[in-house]
Protein backbone atom coordinates (compact mmCIF):
# COMPACT_ATOMS: atom_id res chain seq x y z
CA UNK A 1 0.00 0.00 0.00
CA UNK A 2 1.17 3.47 -1.23
CA UNK A 3 1.22 5.95 1.38
CA UNK A 4 -1.09 9.29 0.98
CA UNK A 5 0.55 11.58 -1.49
CA UNK A 6 -1.00 14.81 0.65
CA UNK A 7 -0.37 12.85 4.32
CA UNK A 8 1.86 15.24 6.33
CA UNK A 9 4.51 13.70 8.30
CA UNK A 10 4.36 12.61 11.21
CA UNK A 11 7.09 13.76 13.70
CA UNK A 12 9.31 10.79 15.57
CA UNK A 13 8.01 9.64 18.83
CA UNK A 14 9.97 10.08 21.31
CA UNK A 15 12.27 7.28 23.17
CA UNK A 16 9.89 6.14 26.27
CA UNK A 17 11.64 3.97 28.81
CA UNK A 18 9.67 0.70 28.85
CA UNK A 19 9.03 1.50 33.58
CA UNK A 20 11.63 3.12 35.90
CA UNK A 21 11.16 2.44 39.50
CA UNK A 22 10.76 5.42 41.92
CA UNK A 23 13.77 5.90 44.41
CA UNK A 24 12.83 4.55 47.92
CA UNK A 25 9.58 5.09 49.51
CA UNK A 26 7.61 7.89 48.78
CA UNK A 27 4.59 9.19 50.57
CA UNK A 28 1.02 8.60 49.64
CA UNK A 29 0.19 11.16 47.19
CA UNK A 30 3.29 12.42 45.84
CA UNK A 31 2.68 10.67 43.02
CA UNK A 32 0.04 12.20 40.01
CA UNK A 33 -0.44 9.96 37.36
CA UNK A 34 -2.05 11.00 33.91
CA UNK A 35 -2.38 9.53 31.01
CA UNK A 36 -1.23 10.90 27.79
CA UNK A 37 -2.68 10.02 24.00
CA UNK A 38 -0.45 9.86 21.29
CA UNK A 39 -2.15 9.26 18.07
CA UNK A 40 -3.90 5.67 18.80
CA UNK A 41 -1.89 5.45 21.87
CA UNK A 42 -2.63 5.37 25.54
CA UNK A 43 0.16 5.53 28.16
CA UNK A 44 0.23 6.48 32.02
CA UNK A 45 2.82 9.03 33.00
CA UNK A 46 3.57 9.45 36.86
CA UNK A 47 4.98 12.94 37.98
CA UNK A 48 8.32 11.10 39.02
CA UNK A 49 9.01 10.18 35.81
CA UNK A 50 8.00 6.86 35.22
CA UNK A 51 6.25 5.96 32.43
CA UNK A 52 4.18 3.03 31.34
CA UNK A 53 4.13 1.39 28.00
CA UNK A 54 2.15 2.32 24.65
CA UNK A 55 -1.22 0.98 24.91
CA UNK A 56 -4.34 0.93 22.31
CA UNK A 57 -6.50 0.84 25.64
CA UNK A 58 -6.90 3.51 28.47
CA UNK A 59 -8.49 0.69 30.70
CA UNK A 60 -4.51 -1.42 30.22
CA UNK A 61 -2.81 2.50 30.83
CA UNK A 62 -4.49 2.60 33.85
CA UNK A 63 -3.88 -0.82 35.22
CA UNK A 64 -0.22 0.50 34.85
CA UNK A 65 -0.86 3.38 36.37
CA UNK A 66 -2.09 1.70 39.59
CA UNK A 67 0.47 -1.08 39.62
CA UNK A 68 3.08 1.40 39.61
CA UNK A 69 1.33 3.07 42.43
CA UNK A 70 1.08 -0.42 44.30
CA UNK A 71 4.31 -1.73 43.91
Amino acid sequence: MDPHPFAPSAPPLPAVPRTRNCAGPTPPGAHTITTSERGSFCLAVCSCGWRGPARRSRDLARKDASGHLTG
